[in-house]
């Protein structure tokens, strides 16, 4: 009798070897798993799969940008400074980032469009950050332009941006054979990556 329950502890022992942890663990939570809680798994796993789910973990499949629009008519920005010529380089920037960016099309008769983006440039400033010390020469400058922009819902009436005042800067060198249209071209090119950033609902 002593010998065949001995016997029977072994092949169990052996049993439990041969078996893999997984397994084992598997079969103990088994039981506690009903067919609800299976359903709701299953449930879950379909709508992480799903289009429809877009809330889950922050992500959205919906537009960044107001869905009721489909047309932009964007007026020549006004120059408030001495400095000429970057409102040209504004416009022209932001005409072809609401093009690549946005779903809307630049329309140029404002009676056809849906909406209209108008602006204007306040301030155009330049200021030395670095100088050379022996010959006293500016070795890095900074180019600043202020502006102040508008977007208007023409079917509605609503101010989509009301006077929203934006600022954007960049830096040039002449040791590096750039001047000031060259940093003032990449400062209005940030203004209007600004200004499409705008564009983009509130969250």
């Amino acid at each position: 009798m002593k010998k065949e329950i001995q016997r029977n502890r072994t092949s169990d022992v052996r049993n439990q070897m041969s078996d893999p942890p997984v397994n084992r663990v598997a079969k103990r939570l088994a039981p506690q798993f009903t067919a609800g809680a299976i359903l709701c798994l299953l449930s879950s796993i379909l709508c992480l799969l799903s289009s429809g789910c877009n809330g889950i973990g922050g992500y959205s499949n919906e537009s960044l940008f107001p869905q009721e629009l489909s047309s932009v008519n964007l007026e020549m920005f006004d120059n408030q400074s001495f400095r000429r010529g970057v409102e040209y380089e504004l416009s022209d920037a932001l005409s072809k980032r609401i093009e690549a960016e946005t779903p809307y099309k630049i329309i140029s008769s404002r009676n056809r469009a849906d909406s209209v983006i108008s602006g204007q440039i306040v301030s155009i400033n330049e200021s030395v950050l670095s100088m050379e010390r022996e010959v006293g020469q500016a070795l890095e400058k900074e180019v600043q332009l202020k502006a102040v922009v508008s977007w208007k819902n023409l079917k509605t009436g609503e101010l989509l941006i009301d006077n929203q005042t934006i600022r954007a800067q960049a830096t040039y060198s002449e040791f590096q054979n750039q001047d000031f249209s060259y940093a003032s071209a990449l400062a209005a090119n940030k203004l209007a990556q600004k200004i499409v950033e705008l564009m983009q609902k509130k969250w």
